[in-house]
């Protein structure tokens, strides 16, 4: 049986919290173990919108360590920095000559930011670069000849793309690529913010109140638990329909704590929310410091040799699905 081969990228644009890394980072650690695992910080998407040059450099580097402190092994996995495998931007370009327009202006991310410069007066403000962004992605993905893409459900309508624009050129040009699928992890696949149990955590949030970042201290994280919003009553009861800022305070509490959620329930069925959200800030802090003290130990000399390395072996892999690419098409390689 074909080993599966499986792609993520994260933007590199700070404050990594704690539904990055039930969403994304916690599965990564476990799939490198079973998989061809190929991890990349994806620097041209961060682009798409302005960037601070510092920032971003920084940026980048921080989201290295936290894979690292994590427990993602560049032994078992290949981790690099996309700006530095060039086959990255002349595929996307290659996948923009034969997607529609119209594909590209049905994306989901795309329309969002449409509608919000729109709200603010400000459509002219979204750049070209967002409307490209899926066919970057897709390339992201084709070159590795990826089976499965770990996603979050608000990502899945990219790995869709990114399969049909796939069909599309091997029915076009011949097989080359591999058509992925998405890998969805349920339990914790929508991690809500803590100011608002209606919208996904995020790192992009007005307010830092709305995540725990993996970085967070002790007492911050305390803070921000205590002031999440709940629900009306007592009860400490999983109900996403009636209680959905106590049930995602509950999943969180599941999934760093690897207690049912039934457990939970029965563990405090006599106490009240302050109790339950004191004893989830506790957890939060006992988790989380072990990533912590390990990315303090991190130097930025090593962390760059690691991504240098990380590009090389990448790009052996990225430079033969390209040239496959530029063949098929009648480039002379």
């Amino acid at each position: 049986m074909k080993r599966q081969v499986v792609f993520s990228g994260i933007q590199p644009s700070g404050n990594l919290h704690i539904g990055n890394y039930l969403g994304a980072i916690k599965q990564f650690v476990r799939l490198q173990n079973t998989s061809e695992a190929i991890f990349c910080i994806v620097d041209h998407h961060a682009i798409t919108v302005p960037q601070n040059p510092d920032e971003l450099r920084k940026n980048i580097l921080d989201v290295a360590k936290i894979y690292l402190a994590s427990g993602i092994n560049p032994e078992k996995s290949i981790i690099f920095v996309q700006s530095h495998v060039p086959a990255h931007v002349e595929l996307g370009w290659i996948l923009n000559t034969i997607t529609p327009l119209g594909e590209l202006e049905r994306m989901t991310q795309f329309k969002d930011k449409i509608r919000s410069q729109s709200a603010n007066g400000k459509a002219r403000g979204v750049l070209a670069g967002l409307l490209n962004y899926p066919t970057l992605m897709a390339a992201d993905i084709l070159l590795y000849h990826t089976t499965h893409v770990p996603v979050g459900e608000d990502q899945k309508q990219h790995v869709e793309f990114t399969r049909m624009i796939a069909e599309k050129f091997n029915n076009k040009f011949g097989e080359v690529f591999v058509v992925p699928q998405a890998l969805i992890q349920k339990e914790t696949m929508r991690i809500m913010g803590l100011d608002n149990p209606e919208k996904k955590m995020s790192k992009s949030a007005p307010s830092p109140n709305n995540y725990v970042a993996l970085l967070d201290s002790p007492d911050e994280i305390r803070r921000k638990i205590k002031i999440a919003v709940t629900d009306s009553g007592k009860e400490i009861k999983y109900d996403k329909g009636k209680k959905s800022a106590l049930s995602n305070l509950l999943t969180t509490y599941s999934a760093f704590s690897d207690m049912t959620l039934a457990a939970i329930e029965n563990k405090f069925k006599n106490s009240g929310y302050a109790e339950f959200k004191k004893d989830l800030a506790e957890i939060l802090i006992e988790k989380l410091m072990p990533i912590q003290k390990k990315y303090a130990g991190l130097k930025d000399d090593e962390i760059i040799s690691i991504l240098r390395d990380g590009a090389k072996r990448a790009n052996q892999i990225a430079s033969k699905t390209l040239a496959a690419v530029k063949e098929k098409i009648g480039f002379i390689i």
